[in-house]
């Protein structure tokens, strides 16, 4: 992979910066040009959510950018920053759920430490400044690009905070109710709010907003070379805005685009490359709690067949910054069955995500409005992902880009809880086979032949019919000779 060429321009105009003040449009910078995506890399990539806040003691961007380079151990190859824009200060939430109150209604001696949603954005042109500086952030993505890894904005299309820029200067970008008073973001399926109190709804009827939006967006491909978006609740935003927006960010240079939405339509026409799976997440956790048997996972498989098309990614996975916060951990949610539904996220069609703190085994629930800190000492988790993004990037048959590998469902004699397939591609094949269920099982699987077991290393012969014994969770992961 090429470094990122750095010009003698872009050097003195950096040396030239060390001053920096975090408005980008304060600062002649000229971003190092020759990165651009590679469609190939999308292959057997592994994609990291960077919660800069609670990352590191400091939770800055340098704390971060220090460690970018054992995330190659991991297999990362595309870095998600979650929001690195200044919060609003204007009804900054200091707690979440029903009953959640702002920052003001806090006791005065405790409103300094609520520091807010990252999704209330005040200016989409500028950084937080807890963050560290812009030129911090700059070094953040040079470091990526040096490393092989790519880097996406978390951007939040469907609102902005209360004290954002355009809430005075363009008022008419915003929803509004009968009586002329910008209101916070309404559930289209239920015509209430959702309850983001902290945050003004975008009105995309507004054909200036959309502009604005597009430009806002192109800045930061233009200027500062990212990589890609992020988008928040990317369905609630109309579709024929997308439309619009993506094939401009594209002209500029090469991205990858990701949808926090599951509908199959953003990921056509060359609009998203990526969208969540989150039928697929539902569902491992339900049979993580036993609530549901394999079967539902056999039926997600085959709707996603017939939902999606064959260039398009789901994003697998089994935690977030959502799902940690708000839902539990992932020991909370999995139990048990943890690892096995780890291994899954990487085994199935699609790309693994990694949330900061799971790679260290993160066993809290972070807060949300508050400074936190995930843990940093490596262990089994680490070794884990290690292992299993070694596999997804060294092996072709889990390639799960535009040009994936293939799937095949094998034949078990008992389908309430033996959950196996064949992944194949360039004549190599990873199979998985897994009993997902609390109880000790012995079933029959159609399946003949040698292979290697990727975990120990040891070999494992079947013969037709044979029957095979697992114990509650257990798993293999089989590579042909």
């Amino acid at each position: 992979m090429k470094k990122t060429i750095v010009t003698v321009l872009a050097v003195l105009t950096l040396i030239a910066c060390k001053s920096t003040k975090n408005t980008a449009s304060d600062v002649k910078f000229v971003a190092p040009s020759g990165y651009n995506l590679n469609a190939s890399d999308l292959e057997n990539a592994v994609i990291y959510e960077a919660n800069i806040r609670q990352y590191s003691p400091e939770g800055t961007f340098n704390a971060f950018t220090k460690d970018i380079p054992q995330l190659k151990e991991l297999g990362v190859k595309i870095i998600w920053v979650m929001p690195i824009f200044p919060i609003s200060q204007t009804k900054r939430k200091a707690t979440g759920g029903d009953n959640s109150k702002f920052a003001s209604e806090m006791p005065k001696e405790e409103q300094h430490k609520y520091l807010g949603s990252y999704y209330a954005v005040s200016d989409f042109k500028k950084v937080n400044p807890e963050f560290g500086t812009l030129e911090d952030f700059r070094n953040l993505v040079k470091t990526a690009h040096e490393n092989g890894m790519y880097v996406i904005l978390d951007w939040v299309p469907n609102h902005t905070g209360w004290d954002h820029v355009w809430i005075k200067q363009h008022p008419e970008f915003y929803t509004k109710n009968a009586k002329g008073e910008i209101i916070d973001p309404i559930n289209p399926e239920t015509g209430k709010s959702w309850g983001w109190t902290d945050v003004a709804d975008l009105n995309y009827d507004n054909q200036e907003l959309r502009k604005e939006m597009t430009s806002d967006m192109l800045h930061w491909i233009k200027n500062e070379n990212i990589d890609g978006f992020r988008c928040d609740v990317a369905s609630n935003v109309p579709l024929d805005f997308w439309k619009q927006c993506i094939p401009q960010l594209r002209k500029q240079k090469n991205i990858f685009m990701l949808a926090e939405a599951w509908e199959p339509e953003l990921a056509k026409e060359d609009l998203f490359d990526m969208v969540y799976a989150w039928e697929g997440h539902h569902t491992l956790n339900k049979i993580a709690q036993g609530k549901e048997a394999v079967n539902q996972l056999n039926a997600y498989m085959k709707k996603r067949n017939e939902q999606y098309e064959t260039d398009d990614i789901l994003m697998n996975f089994v935690d977030n910054h959502d799902e940690n916060s708000w839902n539990g951990t992932m020991k909370s949610r999995l139990g048990d069955a943890e690892e096995t539904m780890t291994a899954l996220t990487y085994l199935l069609p699609g790309m693994p995500l990694i949330y900061s703190g799971d790679e260290y085994g993160l066993d809290h629930s972070l807060k949300f409005f508050e400074k936190d800190v995930i843990p940093k000492q490596k262990g089994k988790h680490w070794e884990l992902r290690a292992k299993l993004g070694a596999l997804k990037k060294n092996n072709p048959a889990l390639n799960g880009g535009k040009n994936p590998a293939s799937f095949k469902k094998i034949k078990t004699s008992n389908e309430d809880a033996v959950f196996a397939f064949e992944r194949e591609k360039e004549g190599k094949k990873v199979l998985f086979i897994s009993n997902l269920s609390k109880q000790p099982i012995e079933a029959k699987i159609e399946l003949k032949g040698n292979f290697t077991e990727y975990k120990t290393g040891n070999n494992i012969s079947f013969e037709a019919d044979a029957p095979i014994r697992l114990k509650p969770w257990q798993y293999l992961i089989l590579e042909n000779k």
